[in-house]
């Protein structure tokens, strides 16, 4: 069955029946979007998908059946693509960066690569998007003598050069430690205002505090699509904690405290806890299967 998705801000993104195969592996399957502006999570387990989504939109890959309109283009057009990567920022799960570069130099490099002929004006943008993700003191260091942390946001300031309308992310906050997730959430909703992030993660509390829409994947499909709040409530009145294991739960685990959470159909007696993000991602996943 194919989820449509549209979220409430007008289009900027659209695909009709998108599918991806690699060999016998359908890695996006039949998947029907309409995103406008605003902050999109992706949700789900290891091997749903999302990561081959993330690249289609990003115009990394090409779907082999559906349509994708990305800010109005179609990015079948070799001359729309052009117009869309000029347009489209870009952070791959795993980002190479040239470690014998500067992080200035990295980004500048990446703004030429998106046709900025202004050498001025690309040397002003680099050092704004670098002090953005807070490297305006390391920008004229070589990028491998920094940490693991640091590179990723010099990744993330490449994908930010130039004000891009659509912004694609795989797993942003990997290496972050808390004060920069805090600081990548201010520069992602500030990108929000004038167009759409789409964004990968694990973290469903990053979910919860940053994202205005979620998408969950499963098997290359959208298995459910909602706000934050909405996920958690899929799990009212289906979370319980006790003392022991409860055999016919969908999920269980031990918990900082001790006791055993639980998600699925509480037994009688059982008293009801407050759901979460997590509860519901996990109800739902576990449903779709």
């Amino acid at each position: 069955m194919t989820t449509t998705t549209h979220t409430a801000t007008g289009t900027l993104l659209e695909t009709a029946g998108i599918t991806k195969r690699f060999g016998s592996l359908t890695a996006v399957d039949d998947v029907d979007l309409g995103l406008g502006r605003g902050i999109v999570g992706v949700l789900g387990p290891n091997g749903a998908g999302k990561t081959t989504l993330l690249r289609i939109l990003a115009t990394v890959l090409a779907p082999d059946r559906g349509s994708l309109s990305l800010l109005g283009l179609d990015p079948a057009s070799p001359t729309a693509r052009t117009e869309v990567r000029r347009r489209l920022g870009y952070l791959p799960q795993s980002p190479r960066l040239y470690t014998g570069f500067t992080p200035l130099e990295m980004v500048d490099y990446v703004a030429i690569l998106k046709e900025h002929t202004d050498a001025a004006w690309r040397r002003r943008e680099a050092a704004a998007v670098l002090e953005a993700v807070g490297l305006g003191d390391r920008m004229h260091k070589r990028i491998r003598t920094l940490s693991g942390g640091m590179q990723q946001r010099v990744a993330l300031a490449s994908a930010l050069v130039g004000s891009p309308d659509l912004l694609v992310l795989d797993e942003p906050a990997t290496g972050l430690d808390p004060e920069q997730r805090i600081a990548l959430r201010s520069v992602l909703a500030e990108t929000a205002h004038r167009g759409c992030v789409v964004l990968s993660t694990h973290n469903t509390a990053e979910v919860a505090a940053l994202c205005q829409h979620v998408l969950v994947m499963d098997r290359g499909r959208i298995c459910w699509s909602g706000t934050p709040a909405a996920l958690a409530g899929e799990a009212e009145g289906r979370v319980w904690e006790s003392d022991v294991e409860e055999p016919t739960a969908l999920r269980s685990w031990l918990t900082g405290p001790g006791t055993r959470r639980h998600v699925g159909t509480p037994p009688a007696g059982a008293s009801p806890a407050v759901p979460t993000v997590d509860d519901g991602y996990l109800l739902v996943t576990r449903l779709a299967r």
